[in-house]
């Protein structure tokens, strides 16, 4: 099967998404819809709310997202009915058996008629209560895992995953499953995630027991996640727990053809289905954002780092050419660091330009804000010596003055002053793995499925709408004329 299939083979079928709600399945929906209408069903998952059921969700924070005005703009005043003819919006949660699906007679009706699975659920908080990112990036796999070998027709299973499942890895990374118990420090412990499993239920009955609060208990949770995932090697609880998602993959599968794409820093649309479209601030847009309030004097980073960028089309473009044409097993990196890569000294310079010449305005929308190119300081040790004269020093002398009591009114610039460090540090806490270590992914099973299926096609258009070659950005351009223009529009404002 070619390229030029690839639409009439979605025709009639009908496939399951996951974390419908989420960045990613939005696009992967609109996209399947505006390219081949006449797909039979589109189940979307989404979690129960008190508030609205399933389809008032998917109306409010899918359909009606700028994300669908081509299709709004085709199908005019039967765009509704266009929708709902081929969606079904189900309330479920991947947590659950059965993915949470209580009706059994949809259930039944799904396990005879579902061709694909797509996993895009996920909780992406770095440091998340170990409970909940348990729950939905490991536990959730090995319940989607058991449903999928329900499903008579079941032609793949495709997990979205992440490139930074890799941990704090230096040099070329190679698109390679984890083995299950598989940990990246040294160990007597062997990692099992139905141990976790009981350490976290142990924990919380105690906690419960002695009457903490809900307050502490969350802390605690999140504590626990980021001493497990350093324990087995990992540096914060969403990357741990998705590589142990991805080790139920390959531990429980069985018979079920699947698929995992590993995409890195997501950021806006390329071009489908126009540019600069996102949702939320992602991966580096803190940074964006940081800077270009005024906010971001400073940040940690290695100039000739490679930062790793895709656009989202481009990460829904490579799941759906692998979910068709991928076979069983096989792992797929997407990203841009072997093939073309932007550097974090790049990337600053981009938007100090951008906001150089299209400053934000203060709150007040009356003055432009001064932006300073950020220095980036390329160890912890010189972090350290850096924060410790140009912010502690000074703050623990502005914290003497204000305890005198003719001079309290200064109380608030040391409280703003403090804040603004935290902030920072927090940032940095955050992106530290990916500033400091100098990971290339290597996609050479990408690059298989772009040079048999895509590069070889005599369909050009269907080239440019499936493209998903980190070759053909121009990232000057992009991130100055698409993506920061984009975060504003969609985001900030």
């Amino acid at each position: 099967m070619e390229l030029g299939d690839l639409v009439e083979y979605l025709e009639n079928k009908t496939i399951l998404i996951t974390g419908g709600a989420g960045f990613v399945a939005k696009m992967f929906v609109e996209k399947i819809l505006r390219t081949q209408p006449n797909v039979k069903k589109l189940y979307v998952l989404l979690r129960p709310s008190q508030c609205n059921s399933p389809p008032q969700r998917f109306q409010t924070q899918v359909m009606e997202k700028e994300l669908f005005r081509l299709l709004r703009a085709k199908w005019g005043k039967e765009f509704d009915s266009f929708i709902w003819e081929r969606v079904e919006a189900v309330g479920g949660d991947i947590s659950d058996e059965n993915l949470g699906i209580k009706d059994a007679i949809l259930r039944d009706h799904m396990f005879k008629h579902i061709d694909f699975i797509v996993n895009c659920a996920a909780t992406t908080d770095f440091f998340e209560r170990y409970d909940v990112a348990l729950a939905t990036n490991t536990i959730g796999i090995y319940n989607i895992l058991n449903f999928a070998k329900k499903c008579l027709k079941l032609k793949k299973l495709l997990h979205l995953s992440t490139a930074y499942v890799c941990g704090e890895k230096e040099g070329i990374i190679s698109e390679k499953a984890f083995e299950f118990g598989e940990t990246l420090t040294k160990t007597f412990t062997k990692l099992d995630f139905k141990i976790e499993k009981e350490l976290v239920a142990h924990q919380l009955s105690q906690l419960r027991e002695t009457k903490t609060s809900e307050a502490a208990i969350n802390a605690n949770m999140r504590e626990l996640g980021t001493e497990r995932a350093k324990h087995f090697g990992w540096p914060n609880t969403y990357v741990f727990t998705k590589a142990m998602g991805e080790m139920c993959v390959e531990q429980f599968k069985d018979d079920v053809p699947t698929i995992i794409l590993r995409p890195t820093m997501i950021v806006s649309t390329y071009k489908e289905p126009f540019p600069g479209w996102i949702e939320g601030l992602r991966t580096m847009d803190t940074l964006i954002v940081g800077i270009g309030k005024g906010k971001l004097p400073f940040f940690l980073g290695i100039p000739n780092v490679a930062l790793d960028l895709i656009p989202g089309d481009m990460v829904v473009n490579a799941m759906i050419l692998s979910m068709v044409f991928g076979e069983g097993g096989m792992i797929y990196h997407v990203g841009s660091s072997i093939k073309n890569p932007v550097y974090i000294s790049e990337i600053r310079n981009y938007i100090h330009r951008y906001f150089i010449e299209n400053p934000l305005f203060d709150h007040k929308k009356e003055n432009p804000i001064t932006v300073h190119k950020i220095i980036l300081l390329q160890h912890i040790s010189t972090l350290n010596i850096y924060i410790a004269i140009r912010y502690l020093l000074p703050l623990k002398i502005l914290e003497m003055v204000v305890s005198l009591p003719y001079l309290r009114c200064y109380k608030d610039v040391y409280a703003k002053n403090m804040r603004k460090l935290q902030t920072i540090m927090r940032f940095i806490q955050i992106y530290k793995p990916y500033v400091l270590f100098n990971m290339i992914f290597d996609d050479t099973n990408c690059e298989g499925l772009r040079e048999n299926k895509v590069k070889g096609s005599r369909n050009l258009e269907l080239m440019e709408t499936f493209n998903f070659d980190p070759n053909s950005i121009d990232w000057e351009d992009y991130i100055i004329n698409t993506h920061i223009p984009g975060l504003i529009k969609y985001v900030i404002i």
